[in-house]
C-alpha cells in the first residue's frame, strides 16, 4: 500500500512531517496551523504556549447539536538511531513506506500524535462532512508533561463531549487514565576527605519498563535495590560512607541500572562477599519477574566521601522511599490505580536530587502519596517540591460518546474494545477543566512509538479516518 497524498489526511500528515515539531519546538507548526485557520476563514485562538484552538460552525441540520471537541497534541518525541545525522530542530522527516507501513528513516515518525493533527486538518477543510459545531484543540508539550493542555483555561473548552485523537487501535477507547505529578527531592551535600578504599556497586540486567503500564509487574527498581544492599550492609555491621550514587534516566521509566560508590572502613573482601550473598537473595525475589538481575562489584578510589550525617540521610531516604504498585481498581480487572516510581537519582557537584513520578486515578490518592514523600523528605532533612501536577481521568459508567463509538463499530461489523490506562494523558487535564465532559479516545494502529522503529499502518490510517467521520456524523 502506498502513502497516497491525494487523501487529505495523508496529505496533511506529510505536510506536518516537513516541519520540525519536537516538544518545546512547536512554534513553527503552531503558526502553520494558525495560518491554515486564516486561509479557511475559521475562527481561531493561538495562546502564549502555542496551543491553537480552531472553531467551525455546524453543517446544515446540526445547528442545534451540542458542540464536539476534537483534540490532539502537535509535539513528537525526537529519537534517532546513533548513526543518523538528522537535526530535529531544523530538518523535516524522511518518510518511506515498507510493506504498507509508513516510517521515518532513522528517526521517530511522530504518528503520536501527528495522525490526530492530520485528521483534524482534513476534517476542518471538508465542507461536505455532516458535523455538529466543532472545536479543534491542538496542544503543545504533551510528551514532556502535558504542559500545553495544562495551560488551557475552562473558557477554552467549548463543549461537554470530546474525542481525544491520541489513541490507537481503530475500534478501541480508553476508559480512564491516571493523574499525578513528579516529586523532586533534593539536598545540598557536605563532604570530607577520604583515605579509605572504595567499592563500586553496579546493579544491572533489569528489564525496566514504563512506569504506567509495567509498574504492577513487580520488576526490580535499580535505585531501590542498590540502596537496600548498602543499608543492609550497614545493618550487618559494615562501616560505610557513600561517595556517589546515580541511577535511572527518566522519571516515567522503571530504572534498569544504578551505580553507587562507597568508602569502606572494613575488610572490603568481606563486604564483597556480603554483596554477593545479597545478590543471590534478591535474584530469588525477582526470579519470575526480572531474572536478568545481576550485581557487578569493582574497586575504585575517591579523595572524598559524604559526611556521616549526609551519607546516612541519603541512604535512609532511598531505602525508605515508597515505590511501586500501591492500589488497584475494584471495578476494572487488572488496573493499577496508584503507584510511585523512584525513576532518577543523580548527584551533581555538591547536590543530590531524586525524581519520583506519582500516578493515581484519584486526586486524593496522588495527594496522599505526594504527602508521604514530603513528610519522609522533611524528616530526613531534604527539600521537597512537586512539578507537572495534572489530574486523572476517572472511569464513568455512563458515556453517550462511548455508545456512539460502539454503534459505529457495530455498523462496520466490528466490536468496540475498551481498556483503562495507568499512564497519564491529556484527557485527565480536560476532565479537570470540565468534570462533566464525556470523552472517548481514538486513533489508527501505530507501533513502536517513541523509538526510531515507529511505524504507522497506512490501511489502518485510512480506515480510522473513515470511522472518525462516521462518529462525528452520529454526534447530532
Amino acid at each position: 500500500m502506498e502513502f497516497d497524498l491525494s487523501k487529505r489526511h495523508c496529505y496533511w500528515f506529510n505536510e506536518l512531517c516537513r516541519i520540525p515539531h519536537g516538544s518545546r519546538n512547536e512554534k513553527q507548526l503552531s503558526d502553520f496551523i494558525a495560518g491554515f485557520a486564516r486561509e479557511h476563514g475559521l475562527d481561531y485562538k493561538q495562546d502564549e504556549v502555542y496551543n491553537v484552538i480552531i472553531e467551525k460552525k455546524a453543517s446544515p441540520g446540526y445547528e442545534n447539536s451540542e458542540p464536539l471537541i476534537l483534540q490532539a497534541h502537535m509535539d513528537m518525541v525526537c529519537e534517532a538511531n546513533g548513526d543518523c545525522k538528522h537535526d530535529f530542530l531544523k530538518d523535516g522527516l524522511d518518510l518511506y513506506v515498507d510493506d504498507g507501513l509508513l516510517k521515518a528513516r532513522g528517526t521517530t515518525l511522530g504518528g503520536d500524535d501527528g495522525t490526530g493533527v492530520a485528521y483534524m486538518l482534513a476534517i476542518l477543510e471538508d465542507d461536505t462532512l455532516a458535523h455538529p459545531p466543532l472545536s479543534c484543540i491542538f496542544t503543545t508539550m504533551e510528551e514532556i508533561g502535558l504542559l500545553g493542555a495544562s495551560a488551557l483555561k475552562p473558557e477554552d473548552v467549548h463543549g461537554h463531549r470530546m474525542i481525544s485523537l491520541d489513541g490507537g487501535g481503530e475500534c478501541h477507547t480508553l476508559l480512564s487514565s491516571a493523574g499525578g505529578g513528579t516529586a523532586i527531592v533534593s539536598r545540598k551535600l557536605s563532604f570530607e576527605p577520604n583515605n579509605d578504599p572504595c567499592l563500586l556497586l553496579q546493579v544491572k540486567g533489569l528489564l525496566g519498563g514504563h512506569s504506567g503500564g509495567d509498574i504492577h509487574l513487580e520488576k526490580g527498581n535499580a535505585n531501590k535495590i542498590a540502596a537496600r544492599m548498602i543499608r543492609e550492609a550497614e545493618m550487618a555491621g559494615f562501616e560505610l560512607r557513600l561517595v556517589g550514587f546515580s541511577g535511572g534516566m527518566k522519571d516515567n521509566a522503571i530504572p534498569r541500572e544504578a551505580a553507587a560508590i562507597v568508602a569502606v572502613k572494613a575488610d572490603k573482601e568481606k563486604l564483597k562477599e556480603f554483596f554477593r550473598k545479597k545478590e543471590k537473595e534478591i535474584w530469588q525475589e525477582l526470579e519470575f519477574s526480572d531474572n536478568g538481575f545481576k550485581v557487578e562489584i569493582g574497586e575504585t578510589e575517591s579523595s572524598r566521601k559524604l559526611t556521616a550525617e549526609d551519607s546516612r540521610s541519603f541512604i535512609d531516604l532511598l531505602y525508605l522511599f515508597p515505590n511501586g504498585f500501591r492500589n488497584r481498581s475494584m471495578v476494572i480487572e487488572g488496573l493499577t490505580t496508584a503507584s510511585l516510581n523512584l525513576g532518577v537519582v543523580r548527584m551533581k557537584d555538591d547536590t543530590a536530587e531524586l525524581d519520583a513520578l506519582i500516578r493515581a486515578a484519584l486526586d486524593s490518592h496522588a495527594d496522599d502519596l505526594l504527602n508521604q514523600v514530603k513528610v519522609l523528605s522533611e524528616l530526613l532533612g531534604w527539600q521537597f517540591k512537586v512539578e507537572g501536577r495534572y489530574p486523572g481521568w476517572s472511569y464513568s459508567e455512563v458515556s453517550p460518546m462511548r455508545d456512539v463509538f460502539r454503534k459505529v463499530c457495530e455498523d462496520n461489523g466490528r466490536e468496540l474494545e475498551i481498556s483503562a490506562a495507568h499512564g497519564g494523558c491529556e484527557c485527565g487535564v480536560f476532565k479537570g477543566l470540565d468534570p462533566q465532559i464525556d470523552i472517548i479516545s481514538f486513533g489508527p494502529v501505530t507501533r513502536y512509538i517513541h523509538t526510531p522503529d515507529e511505524e504507522l499502518d497506512l490501511a489502518s490510517f485510512d480506515r480510522s479516518y473513515d470511522l472518525l467521520c462516521e462518529i462525528i456524523k452520529e454526534c447530532r
